[in-house]
């Protein structure tokens, strides 16, 4: 599903990231753990394609994502990869069902066909009856479930996540924690996660490890 060789990363003359390589299976469900300022979220910006490692290979879905153009990866982007992060991001003159529906209209999907898979998206996360909810009359918890709705509606390859449950409370959290579980057991879904949470990281498949830019 993911495969990294040899990643390299320079901020001018800090190096961030020292020769990473790591490889992630469809289905399975990797926590990336480590001290602040150990590289964690460059890692994953880089496999999301946000941004361009100085050096070393990223094939995503079989793809590899070095050789596209920047309108082909963006275009890349937008489909295989799902984002979820600390602050859900959701637009807030939009109800949850648009910002769900948004990134499949980029795609190209027809109104009715994005608003029919956020449909299905928004029932499976239990937040249908707030879908014509803007962002400032949902709850924390519920602001994060159309979060993860939004980042699934293309189908993408991989969910990368960063911190996701770090702004919600214990309960929110650990709902949330369930939740990219039960999306695995569903939909195969894959997902790699940046996290601090002990109990996320734990239940998760594998753990990496990142400690002083590389991955122990």
């Amino acid at each position: 599903m993911i495969s990294a060789k040899n990643l390299n990363k320079f901020y001018g003359t800090l190096q961030v990231l020292k020769n990473v390589s790591l490889e992630i299976n469809k289905a399975e469900v990797v926590a990336i753990v480590g001290a602040s300022g150990a590289g964690k979220t460059t890692l994953l910006q880089l496999l999301g394609t946000l941004d361009k490692p100085s050096d070393g290979s990223i094939s995503i879905n079989h793809t590899e994502v070095a050789t596209l153009s920047d309108k082909k990866l963006s275009a890349f982007r937008n489909k295989n990869i799902g984002f979820v992060f600390q602050f859900h991001h959701l637009l807030p003159e939009f109800t949850a069902i648009e910002n769900v529906c948004l990134p499949a209209l980029i795609a190209g999907v027809t109104k009715k066909e994005a608003t029919q898979r956020a449909t299905e998206l928004l029932n499976l996360l239990s937040v249908m009856h707030r879908a014509d909810h803007k962002p400032n009359e949902l709850s924390g918890g519920e602001q994060q479930r159309v979060a993860v709705a939004r980042a699934l509606i293309n189908n993408p390859a991989v969910i990368l996540a960063d911190e996701p449950s770090g702004n919600l409370d214990t309960n929110n959290a650990h709902e949330l924690h369930k939740l990219f579980f039960t999306l695995r057991e569903k939909l195969q879904q894959t997902f790699v996660i940046v996290t601090h949470n002990k109990d996320l990281a734990n239940m998760s498949d594998r753990q990496l490890l990142m400690q002083d830019g590389m991955l122990q």
